[in-house]
């Protein structure tokens, strides 16, 4: 399978990802191949039924998650966007954010074969913990560069 040119179903892709809900999932079907596979810190699937079931689950654990697409690229092989997760945990009052960037190849169609997440989640999501996140401060500023 060879990459369309990457921009071709990027547009559509941003909309559908700007506008995922629980009740919209399905329009990933629109802009993803069937066998698209998705790959974040957490997951490795593939298949457009696996990709929807991990926003499913997202959404089962997050309450008014959105994404905000506030950037983007088109390199020769890829698409790239950097985006903003804004979200409370359930029955959580406070939001958190979680920013990340993703690489997206399409095919010949427009519609993605591969998204690749890449965020940091010692630094954005492990750090919120009580217990480890304060074994985490302690263990970056143990291996930080001394400050000048």
């Amino acid at each position: 399978m060879t990459d369309a040119e990457p921009a071709a179903g990027l547009d559509a892709y941003i909309a559908a990802f700007e506008g995922l809900a629980p009740d919209r999932l399905d329009t990933l079907r629109e802009v993803c191949s069937e066998d698209v596979r998705f790959v974040d810190p957490f997951n490795d699937v593939e298949g457009i039924a696996a990709f929807i079931s991990v926003f499913r689950h997202m959404y089962q654990t997050l309450d008014d998650a959105v994404f905000e697409v506030t950037d983007r690229a088109t390199g020769s092989d890829a698409s790239y966007i950097r985006w903003t997760l804004s979200a409370r945990r359930k029955g959580g009052s406070e939001r958190f954010t979680i920013t990340g960037m993703s690489e997206i190849h399409f095919d010949g169609s427009g519609r993605a074969t591969l998204h690749v997440d890449h965020w940091d989640p010692a630094a954005q999501l492990y750090d919120r913990l009580p217990v480890l996140g304060w074994v985490l401060r302690r263990l970056r500023r143990f291996l930080a560069a001394p400050q000048m």
